[in-house]
């Protein structure tokens, strides 16, 4: 019996170790992968601003934090395309023709790149969700372009713009 007591006190010791040095604290390792991952973007504030608003950030790995970013697409998308269709309703003939072709493009973000990239993520295609990003990114370009410099749309473009070269740059790491 003597012999029991060591080695059940050597078992308890190495199972405390084994415990201690290989559990993770989440918070301070997913705050660092967050930015990390911002760094390599090109608007580090925005992106941390972007990924802290949603509770899933901080225990998403790049994947989880492209699938952030995507949403924030669609939510974007979405809001602006709103916007476009109450600006439908009230602005002058002149501008009709802009927001109409604006509505198409934002619709195709939400309907197609939003779900491309989505897709892609889901199904491990980094490349196929760069382009939805990247094509998100194209639309807003040319909804812009569409007023030749009288856009009451451009606050809503350069958000757009934001949010989908972040997203592009956060997926970038998984190819």
């Amino acid at each position: 019996m003597t012999m029991f007591k060591p080695f059940a006190l050597f078992f308890l010791i190495l199972c405390t170790f084994l415990v201690v040095t290989q559990s993770r604290t989440i918070q301070p390792n997913d705050a660092n992968l967050i930015q990390q991952t911002c760094k390599n973007t090109p608007n580090y504030a925005l992106c941390i601003q972007y990924l802290n608003s949603d509770p899933k950030a901080p225990s998403a790995d790049i994947r989880g934090l492209s699938l952030i970013m995507v949403n924030v697409i669609k939510t974007k998308a979405t809001a602006t395309l709103n916007k476009i269709r109450q600006l439908l309703k009230t602005s002058p003939p002149s501008q009709k023709g802009a927001l109409t072709s604006c509505e198409s493009k934002y619709n195709t973000i939400i309907v197609a790149d939003v779900a491309e990239a989505t897709e892609a993520l889901q199904k491990g295609n980094p490349k196929f969700a760069e382009d939805g990003a990247s094509d998100a990114d194209v639309e807003q370009e040319a909804c812009e372009g569409g007023f030749s410099g009288n856009s009451p749309l451009t606050a809503d473009n350069n958000v757009m713009h934001n949010v989908a070269t972040i997203a592009r740059a956060i997926i970038r790491n998984l190819l």
